[in-house]
């Protein structure tokens, strides 16, 4: 059995790798038990297996800066003779690009410089053919071709700029911040990717450890209040520090916070202030201040009153904002009391921290001087409020109580008493001015006010614009001045058929007076009434009584109401009384009480059973027919019309006033106004156009007929004519008209009297007959009949 065995030689392991060399030998037939095998390294006996390829990895120097070809090494077939029969074949990651093979001698050479960073193994196949038949010699098999690292990036920090803070007065040793850089070079190769860390700038304050890069404090109890701020430059260098080696830097800036290690200090001894007497409770006096290192709430300080001056009279409060501490009044200050005050303050920090309580206290002191300057102050009273009493029956000018005030300053000026009347407007009261006694200036009445509540000013007289009020509360004392009376109006009412002792109402009485005691009230029926045989009073002695009857059968026909006189007397002193009257009215009831009617002025048909509604049905009927009748006559009043002749005695002859201008000569419609004169030659022709007209028949009227009755029917076919005329006529308005005919008629005895027609007369008239109508005619017989005598005259 055939046994192909490859041989792969390495010239050294050196930076000049590429010497390498693959060489494939063949063996034939079994190697016999306990001959010797061939040895790769030393004496160690190969196993026998299948014919193949079998190498390691090629090495290739990253970052080749030649102009020729690299060699990295050579394949070799033991099938190759030499004689160029055998073509080496070459595929896989950068064949014929980055990597080329001489297909007679199998050398591989890389054509230009890798680089490790950007890809460190590459991944190829070989094969061994017959260069003339093509047939494979050799299987296809893989090998890696790796890039050998050489030192060529320079460590790199993940920040330019670190930041990092520790607080003051840390250990040495305490740790600050880590800083670490990273090296794009081979870590398992050689020393390119080992750092290495160091301090360039920071020294003595920082170390750095060299191996992690952990940033310490390396100075003992640094203090922030001396320096707050540092910058350290930490360095990182490859091929573990060694020179040569590539590095890179950072900054880190370091700050100190702060801790409670500075306690606060008062930056004076002593402080003054002067403030006024008159100054008022919680005003603010002064500010004082310690001074605290620290910050933040580590210089948060409280200020308190420590000594026993002082301390009733002023507070101390602490403004947040400013850690000031303001000095307050607590209680009115008297210049005549205590002119100066000297306060022990202290300021203590808010926030201790128990590992630097062995530094020393954390608190100072100082003294406050406050000086209290003289004001010339308003009179002050005695009390803060009075409260007087007086009766309500107490006269004019009756002392009620006095006030005191007292001047404060020292020259204790004299005190003028006044009272402000804004507090009393009705003048009830008034005050002596120099001793402050109150008394009366008008009757005073309980019931009316119980209490006034006044004012009293006191000014000095040296100063009247200095002045103090006092409110002064006068109670007015009850008197029994008023009588009791009903509690409220009574009346009721008492049933014909009641029966002797049988109550019909229960009365209670009121008092506007309020004794101590309460009120006692009794009552009693008046002695001198017309009624006790009829009515009685029984005391129930709990402030009210029962009317009771005394008698029965009682007529409301005989008498329909009754007034019952009750007396009520108070049991206070003086004791006072009055008489009240009850209303009682006799009703009639039924066999249960229940009332039916009462009132005596009723009217008779009550009587006779009739109702109260139908009372007030009867009543609206007879309100509505006057209604009627009132509104019937307004209508009548608004109809009647003018007469057409206004005065009785207008005799005048045919004076008629039409006030129409007509339409003019070609105004054939126009009013006629000789049909009035003569009605003989009225125009029958004249009709209305859209109607036929009723033919109207006159008959002939002769003078000296019966003047009563042919005046009327002339008269009245004239006005019928008319009528019918307007009503047919089309032009007529079309509203509602006043047409005024003032027709005389023309049926005369005496004809026509006129002497318009003298002149055409063809012989003498005889007017004798004149003398025939009477007494009327007498003058114009006269006139007219006596010419023949005139004329033989």
């Amino acid at each position: 059995m055939r046994t192909y065995v490859l041989l792969v030689l390495w010239a050294s392991l050196a930076p000049h790798h590429g010497d390498t060399m693959a060489i494939f030998k063949r063996t034939t037939g079994d190697t016999p038990q306990g001959t010797p095998g061939l040895r790769g390294d030393g004496g160690v006996a190969l196993r026998r297996s299948k014919r193949g390829w079998m190498w390691n990895h090629f090495f290739l120097q990253e970052e080749y800066r030649g102009q020729d070809h690299y060699y990295v090494g050579k394949l070799h077939s033991d099938m190759d003779k030499g004689d160029g029969s055998v073509k080496y074949v070459l595929t896989g990651e950068g064949a014929g690009t980055l990597f080329v093979i001489d297909e007679k001698s199998g050398d591989l050479h890389a054509t230009k410089g890798l680089d490790r960073e950007e890809k460190a193994n590459y991944t190829l196949r070989a094969q061994a053919v017959n260069r003339f038949t093509g047939r494979p010699l050799e299987p296809w098999t893989d090998f890696i071709i790796k890039i050998h690292d050489i030192n060529d990036n320079e460590p790199k920090f993940a920040k330019d700029v670190y930041t990092a803070s520790v607080p003051e007065m840390s250990e040495v040793g305490t740790s600050v911040i880590q800083v670490t850089a990273t090296d794009a070079d081979d870590a398992l190769y050689g020393n390119s990717a080992r750092l290495i860390y160091s301090i360039l700038q920071g020294d003595p304050y920082f170390s750095v450890e060299p191996e992690t890069g952990v940033i310490r404090t390396a100075l003992n109890k640094m203090n922030r209040e001396m320096r707050a701020h540092y910058q350290v430059v930490i360095q990182a260098k490859d091929m573990a520090g060694q020179r040569g080696g590539l590095s890179g830097t950072t900054t880190v800036n370091i700050t100190l916070t702060d801790v409670n290690d500075s306690p606060p200090r008062f930056t004076q001894g002593t402080y003054h202030f002067r403030v006024p007497e008159s100054i008022e409770v919680e005003s603010p006096v002064g500010k004082i201040k310690a001074e605290d290192d620290d910050i933040g709430k580590n210089a948060e300080m409280d200020y308190s009153i420590v000594g026993e001056e002082g301390r009733d009279m002023f507070n101390i409060v602490k403004d947040k904002r400013t850690q000031e501490g303001i000095i307050i009044v607590k209680k009115p200050l008297d210049f005549e009391k205590k002119k100066s005050y000297t306060l022990q303050v202290q300021a203590e920090n808010t926030h201790l921290d128990p590992r630097f309580l062995s530094l020393g206290s954390f608190r100072d002191s100082t003294t406050v001087r406050i000086a209290v300057e003289d004001v010339d102050e308003p009179p002050i009273f005695e009390r803060p409020s009075y409260t007087m009493e007086v009766k309500e029956d107490a006269h004019v000018s009756t002392p009620v109580g006095s006030v005191s005030a007292v001047d404060p300053d020292s020259q204790r000026s004299p005190i003028r008493y006044t009272i402000d009347r804004r507090s009393d407007l009705d003048r009830m009261f008034n005050i002596h001015p120099v001793n402050g006694s109150i008394f009366t200036l008008r009757p005073l009445d309980r019931e009316e006010a119980p209490w006034h509540n006044i004012s009293v000013i006191a000014t000095q007289f040296g100063n009247p614009r200095l002045m103090s009020h006092v409110p002064v509360y006068i109670k007015v004392l009850d008197v029994n001045d008023n009588a009791p009376t009903f509690a409220t109006f009574y009346e009721t009412f008492v049933c014909e058929n009641a029966k002797p002792a049988q109550r019909i109402q229960t009365v209670s009485a009121v008092d506007a007076d309020n004794p101590a005691s309460g009120h006692r009230f009794s009552f009693r029926l008046d002695p001198e009434s017309s009624t006790k045989a009829n009515f009685t009073v029984r005391d129930n002695r709990d402030n009210t009584a029962g009317i009771l009857t005394r008698r029965s059968g009682f007529s409301r026909l005989q008498q329909s109401l009754y007034l019952v006189p009750v007396v009520i007397l108070d049991g206070d002193y003086p004791m006072q009384s009055s008489t009240n009257t009850l209303t009682v009215r006799v009703c009639a009831c039924d066999r249960d009480g229940n009332v039916g009617l009462c009132r005596s002025s009723e009217p008779v048909a009550l009587t006779a059973g009739l109702s109260t509604a139908a009372l007030v049905a009867i009543l609206m009927c007879i309100i509505i027919l006057l209604l009627i009748v009132v509104l019937f006559a307004a209508l009548r009043r608004q109809k009647k019309k003018e007469p057409l002749i206004i005065s009785k005695e207008d005799v005048r002859d045919n004076v008629v006033s039409y006030n129409d201008e007509g339409g003019g000569e070609e105004d054939t419609q126009a009013f006629d106004i000789g049909t009035l004169r003569n009605p003989e030659v009225m125009d029958i022709n004249k009709q209305r156009r859209d109607i036929v007209p009723d033919s109207l028949y006159h008959p002939p009227v002769r003078r000296g007929a019966a003047p009563t009755a042919r005046d009327n029917a002339d008269v009245r076919d004239f006005i019928n004519q008319r009528v019918q005329d307007n009503d047919g006529n089309p032009t007529a308005p079309p509203y509602d008209s006043l047409a005024t005919y003032a027709y005389e008629g023309n049926g005369s005895v005496a004809e026509s009297l006129s002497s318009l027609g003298s002149a055409t007369s063809e012989g003498d008239q005889d007017y004798n007959y004149l003398s025939e109508w009477g007494p009327r005619f007498k003058k114009l017989s006269d006139m007219y009949g006596g010419e023949d005598s005139d004329r033989d005259l």
